[in-house]
């Protein structure tokens, strides 16, 4: 059975995290548990019903169970496969697919993986100037042959 609780808005990840610990440590027979981001106040939860409301009695910010399953056709739409990726290193071409450089090819000079930003050099520019943008904002182009 996939149940769902509903939480204060905001604090899903904080019921996850309580919810994960009571399951670890009291090991209910919980299969799965999860937070879509496009649905905030629910967590979806995969048990038996008793296994699950021994789970959510009285964590804080659940503010409901609904005791009826969830059909897979209703919450299969959250469930996006993760998306494989591709390392990016210093000297490869990427091309800016957001931001207002959208379109334009650029060389990668530096990375900062903790802020999850690329330093680049537009190609097509006259003068190099760096500019810091998302790791999000860029699609690879072509790998730097080393």
């Amino acid at each position: 059975m996939i149940a769902t609780i509903r939480t204060t808005t905001g604090r899903e990840n904080v019921v996850m995290d309580s919810l994960v610990v009571r399951i670890n440590s009291q090991k209910i027979p919980i299969k799965s548990l999860f937070h879509p981001e496009d649905l905030r106040g629910y967590i979806f939860i995969e048990g038996e019903s008793e296994d699950i409301e021994t789970a959510i009695k009285s964590i804080p910010h659940i503010r409901g169970f609904i005791n009826k399953n969830a059909e897979m056709g209703q919450i299969e739409r959250f469930l996006v496969p993760e998306k494989s990726e591709v390392k990016l290193e210093i000297g490869d071409v990427v091309e800016i697919v957001g931001s207002p450089f959208k379109g334009e090819m650029a060389k990668i000079s530096r990375i900062d993986e903790q802020k999850n930003e690329l330093t680049v050099e537009f190609i097509e520019a006259a003068i190099p100037i760096p500019v810091t943008i998302s790791m999000n904002s860029v699609r690879l182009h072509q790998k730097h042959n080393t």
